[in-house]
């Protein structure tokens, strides 16, 4: 077997970023995507203590220090890695014992950082004041609706009537997810929706809030299929993002919607899932929050409530999805991954030799 120090040319062509190191925990070899990864060269990573890597909660240095006879390869889910001061990289990684009681470390890449399942972390007297909260809102908001009501009987214009509606369709949708809170039913049942006829809902929303201030764009794949799912919890999951980066100072928010094919979703492998990015040039996400900006009542502004990205996160799962995100000043993208049906199979009754189609 190679000595490990010595890495041979399949590897260093790798585009998957593989080091080694000894007993000792010394990085002994890496390749060039491996460097390259973290922002150093091949030589000055030769030596540093591969522990010293971990930029986040020690999981990767505590499973580097493991001892024992088990071979079984670990891993280390969404990794922080970080080389001194360089920027911190994100990956899901492999170790693997090596001959002389070192580790090879396979690090898989990943430009977005998903936030903790809110739903296991929010206490239950957190709980409890939601929904005393839901109970205080529902006053004002049977307030809106009669003052809707009213109002609707003294415009006559198109435009007016339309803004009314729009009202009128947002109290509803509040005095709805109110209800659930303070007293929880089974979700409804899946239907077929169009995901842009929810995204113009969202955009026809973003209009009304932030006037000529935001310039929305439209980057739409008109060749989706409809999804399964609950339309109104998705125009609340995605208003709630827009509202964010419009509060965050972004001038252009841009919707884009595309098929990705072959994604995996937590543990599920899907054929297709939509991928709905919500683009802004605002502030970005501060550094301080990146690790709990999922987490209820967390938020970077000192009016805000903190519940916009955990419930957004929440309808994701609703949907057998996921939300994750990047952020840079200047460039936040915020990225929801839903499953889309897969393409229909072909009939059982064609002959078994039928030639292909030719695109």
């Amino acid at each position: 077997m190679p000595s490990p120090a010595a890495i041979d040319s399949p590897f260093d062509s790798l585009t998957t970023p593989v080091a080694w190191c000894d007993g000792s925990g010394a990085i002994v070899a890496s390749n060039a995507a491996m460097s390259g990864w973290l922002g150093v060269g091949v030589r000055r990573l030769q030596g540093w203590p591969m522990a010293a890597l971990d930029a986040g909660d020690g999981r990767l240095a505590a499973a580097l220090s493991r001892d024992g006879d088990d071979d079984a390869p670990l891993r280390v889910r969404r990794a922080r890695l970080r080389f001194t001061d360089h920027d911190e990289c994100f990956a899901d990684v492999w170790l693997s014992r090596t001959g002389d009681g070192g580790w090879r470390m396979e690090a898989h890449p990943v430009d977005e950082f998903p936030g903790d399942d809110p739903a296991l972390l929010l206490p239950s007297a957190l709980s409890a004041s939601l929904k005393g909260l839901a109970h205080e809102l529902r006053n004002p908001l049977a307030g809106l609706k009669g003052a809707a009501q009213l109002l609707s009987r003294r415009v006559d214009d198109a435009e007016s009537r339309e803004l009314v509606g729009l009202i009128e369709d947002e109290v509803a949708r509040l005095t709805g997810l109110l209800d659930q809170l303070l007293s929880p039913a089974p979700s409804r049942p899946p239907s077929p929706l169009n995901i842009h006829a929810v995204l113009e809902r969202v955009l026809r929303l973003a209009e009304s809030d932030a006037g000529w201030a935001v310039r929305l764009l439209r980057d739409y794949d008109p060749s989706l299929p409809e999804l399964m799912g609950d339309a109104d919890r998705l125009v609340q999951a995605v208003w709630n993002l827009v509202r964010n980066a419009i509060e965050a100072g972004a001038t252009h928010v841009t919707l884009r919607t595309r098929a990705e094919h072959g994604v995996r979703i937590g543990e599920t492998l899907y054929p297709v899932a939509l991928r709905l990015e919500i683009v802004d040039d605002g502030r970005g996400i501060p550094d301080e929050l990146a690790e709990r900006l999922f987490l209820p009542l967390v938020s970077g502004r000192a009016e805000g409530s903190g519940l916009g990205l955990a419930l957004a996160q929440q309808v994701a799962r609703e949907h057998r999805g996921s939300l994750a995100y990047r952020s840079r000043p200047g460039h936040t993208v915020f990225t929801l991954l839903l499953p889309m049906p897969a393409a229909p199979e072909a009939d059982a009754g064609a002959p078994a030799d039928a030639p292909e189609a030719t695109p």
